[in-house]
């Protein structure tokens, strides 16, 4: 019996205005940037931030998203702490940027800059 590959799930799901904004920012991307990657340095109070910034060219262990207005990468060594996430773009009176609903933070910092898992 032949088995029938399953693509494989998204790590994160992309809201359709997170991906609108990744069109945007691919749109003015720098010359060379093959899309944007998405990573989680340590930094800020809780131990961990989220980051997004151009990239000049795909690592083998990042995953690969890919929205229709351009590629998003998300850090292979951050994936694990992103594992169903949901990225999105918010934009009010006051602030705009991608705010993530991620089930594996257990807390954050009073600012919102960082968490931790």
């Amino acid at each position: 019996m032949a088995t029938i590959a399953r693509p494989r799930p998204a790590a994160l799901h992309l809201t359709a205005s997170a991906e609108a904004r990744i069109a945007s920012l691919m749109a003015r991307a720098p010359e060379g940037s093959v899309g944007v990657k998405l990573s989680t340095p340590r930094r800020g109070c809780s131990g961990l931030a989220y980051s997004v910034d151009y990239v000049p060219d795909a690592k083998p262990f990042d995953e690969r998203i890919e929205t229709p207005g351009g590629t998003l990468f998300v850090d292979g060594g951050s994936i694990l702490y992103l594992i169903g996430s949901t990225m999105d773009w918010v934009e009010d009176d006051f602030t705009a940027g991608f705010v993530f609903a991620n089930p594996n933070a257990k807390g954050a910092c009073g600012c919102g800059e960082s968490f931790t898992v």
